[in-house]
């Protein structure tokens, strides 16, 4: 299995391939503005069609370019149905952050929740529910090799934003203390922006959110 981080839309969104050119299939990790024209090449060099596209949440800089990418390749769709009003009328979204975004609304195929179990590419990723930045925030965590896909829940020394409509920072500290904090120390998390960090790391030095 190989893991791409690809930034891209806007405000440089990271999306995440994973593939394996032994199986011949992959996912991708939230869809940023333009992110088809940035995997399509890695598809084709990996030998690999894409299987599945997982919304960490409904946020238009996560799912920007997920139209584009259901239309070209018709992955499984899934998210978390608290953000169902966002990823299926994202003109909410457009309302609330006062421009036109250019979006579209992108059909979900499964609605996933704390506790549920995806099969892809030969392994289990696990799905916990961690809102707080918003109410669907969902992260996928592969235990077999020890990452987590965390959405927009914690960065590398900072949170997500709780500011926007469905936001809370109570309801993000109580998710990242149960939902982060309880794995190893040693789990890589994959964030929404920015560089990659791990649980030790941030129950260490994140100064906002510390363990209980």
């Amino acid at each position: 299995m190989k893991l791409y981080v690809i930034p891209a839309g806007p405000i440089q969104t990271n999306a995440y391939l994973l593939t394996d050119s032994d199986r011949g299939e992959a996912i991708l990790i939230d869809a940023p503005g333009g992110i088809w024209a940035k995997i399509a090449p890695q598809l084709q060099a990996d030998g690999v069609a894409l299987k599945a596209l997982w919304i960490t949440h409904g946020h238009w800089d996560h799912t920007q370019g997920g139209a584009e990418v259901v239309r070209e390749a018709n992955p499984h769709v899934v998210a978390h149905a608290d953000d169902k009003a966002l990823i299926e009328t994202p003109e909410i979204m457009e309302g609330f952050m006062g421009e036109k975004l250019g979006l579209e609304p992108i059909p979900v195929d499964q609605w996933v929740e704390q506790g549920d179990m995806l099969e892809a590419l030969g392994v289990n990723f696990e799905v916990r529910h961690v809102p707080g930045h918003c109410p669907g925030n969902i992260m996928f965590v592969l235990a077999a090799a020890g990452a987590a896909f965390v959405g927009d829940a914690v960065f590398a020394g900072s949170v997500g934003r709780t500011d926007l409509p469905g936001g809370s920072l109570d309801v993000l500290t109580k998710s990242i203390r149960e939902q982060i904090y309880t794995l190893p120390d040693e789990m890589v998390l994959y964030p929404g922006h920015g560089q990659a960090t791990t649980v030790g790391n941030e129950k260490q030095s994140n100064p906002y959110v510390r363990p209980e």
